[in-house]
């Protein structure tokens, strides 16, 4: 006897469970259960790529962690046919957790900048640890570590040609992985500084040694500001990867999430649903049809879930196609948190304002959840580059699209140029350490002020005629309307 489909209720119970965990992954360590490997993704994975480029929340940390875990590792190697995925031994150059055997943490590091030290000299430290330099294991601390190796430039450099002859013997690679590269510093410039010596010594591995590599996960703009501090940096760019998220994958990573919820509700899903497989680790693996293979099947299974317009009549848009494309940023990015987050919101305020609805997802809950996602990404890029907030407040209470001149005259009338000024020096004082510098770049160049936005995905120029837009994921929280769009924030 075929079992009753999940009625609404369950549907929404069902989400908020799978989803809780979901939307706070970079708190949390990666599991068999929560590995999710969309194709877009396996560049990223390849052992030569030494720059991953992501930017909040598509990523970085999940892979980190994956990589560090022997059988997460296995994992990806099976679902992206990657076989030198099980011939690596990992350690970390660099993460959130404290891990002072490893390499040191934001403290030590600023001590050893301020001594003068070299970032190159740090991090090549931390690589001879990670290979297991006898004579550094004797030492506790960084800056006596440092200071061997700088005594010792010949035993130093035998210890790498030594372990890179040993692990192409034995067909291995010693892999040294860096995330939270953010979280370096404070000072923004001696993270610039910090990371650009991370990069240089990544690039001499890829070309010195055969078995010795070093895989960065980093921010775009922290990526491209520290490739200033050494040369040959563009050389990188060819071993490069970003973490990028097509709407199927999304929608992919949804049913993996709900499949993979331990209780009944998601074994009926799964029977309802068809064709998942068990693998040994405990997980669910979800049919190709859902995961990217056709977006016809994601869109039937996601119709049963949600109201299929964001209205009454196709003419407020199908809710499948409106959800994404109200969450991608001027790049066309969509983050999977955001993502996630909005259909969590979606869940609960359905539950309060609508839970007699049919169906799990009312289209206003959705709206709700763009709010919620569009307020969550404004106080992530504020908190990442501050001067993009100073940048888009003059506008606020706009309509987009609005002419560039427009904006230029807002920002003239609010003396922007002076504001980022002020932001610069103070972020140059001595006595504000702990203050973040992200640019801008030209913050005396308004024109060019746009170009930055429209690199950063902030903005974009999507018309002929010019006129700039702010894709809903900033524009809702930023306070900027649209005709006919998902209303702005409300105080």
């Amino acid at each position: 006897m075929t079992e009753a489909p999940l009625t609404a209720r369950e549907y929404r119970d069902l989400l908020s469970a799978a989803l809780e965990e979901a939307i706070t992954a970079d708190a949390r360590r990666p599991t068999a259960h929560t590995l999710f490997t969309p194709d877009s993704h396996r560049s990223a994975l390849y052992v030569d790529n030494v720059v991953v480029q992501g930017g909040r929340g598509v990523g970085k940390t999940f892979w980190y962690w994956s990589l560090l875990d022997e059988t997460l590792r296995g994992l990806a190697a099976d679902e992206y046919r990657i076989n030198r995925l099980r011939r690596l031994r990992v350690a970390p150059g660099y993460g959130l957790a404290s891990r002072h055997d490893c390499y040191p943490g934001p403290m030590v590091l600023r001590g050893l900048l301020e001594r003068g030290e070299d970032p190159y000299d740090i991090w090549y430290t931390v690589l001879l640890a990670s290979l297991g330099q006898p004579d550094l294991l004797g030492l506790t601390e960084w800056a006596d570590r440092i200071a061997w190796v700088r005594a010792h430039p010949g035993p130093a450099e035998r210890t790498i040609e030594e372990a890179d002859r040993r692990a192409y013997e034995d067909n291995i690679v010693h892999l040294l992985i860096f995330d939270a590269l953010e979280h370096l510093q404070a000072e923004r410039r001696q993270t610039d500084r910090l990371v650009g010596g991370i990069l240089r010594l990544a690039l001499q591995m890829r070309f010195a040694t055969r078995s010795i590599r070093l895989k960065v996960f980093v921010r775009p703009d922290i990526f491209e500001a520290a490739r200033h501090h050494f040369a040959d940096a563009s050389k990188l760019s060819a071993y490069s990867a970003r973490l990028e998220w097509t709407p199927t994958d999304l929608y992919g990573l949804l049913f993996h999430y709900l499949g993979n919820e331990d209780g009944d509700t998601a074994r009926r899903f799964r029977e309802s649903t068809g064709g998942w497989v068990p693998e040994g680790d405990g997980s669910r693996q979800a049919p190709p049809r859902l995961l990217s293979g056709s977006e016809q099947a994601q869109k039937d299974v996601f119709e049963e879930i949600a109201d299929p317009f964001m209205g009454s009549n196709v003419r407020r848009g199908k809710t499948y196609a409106w959800l994404p494309n109200h969450l991608m940023d001027g790049r066309g990015q969509v983050s999977p948190r955001s993502f996630l987050e909005a259909l969590s919101t979606a869940a609960e305020t359905t539950r309060s304002n609508h839970p007699d609805h049919g169906r799990a997802l009312h289209h206003e809950g959705i709206r709700a959840g763009v709010q919620k996602a569009s307020a969550r990404r404004v106080e992530e890029v504020s908190e990442d580059t501050p001067w993009v907030e100073l940048a888009i407040k003059p506008l606020a209470g706009y309509q987009v699209p609005i002419p560039e001149a427009t904006v230029l005259s807002a920002w003239k009338e609010a003396n922007l140029s002076a504001v980022l000024a002020e932001e610069t020096a103070r972020y140059a004082q001595a006595d504000t350490p702990d203050l973040v510098r992200t640019g801008p770049r030209h913050p005396d160049d308004l024109a060019r002020l746009i170009t930055e936005l429209i690199e950063l995905g902030v903005m974009n120029k999507p018309r002929s005629d010019g006129r700039l837009d702010l894709p809903d994921v900033y524009r809702i929280a930023f306070g900027l309307g649209r005709r006919g769009g998902v209303p702005r924030s409300q105080a």
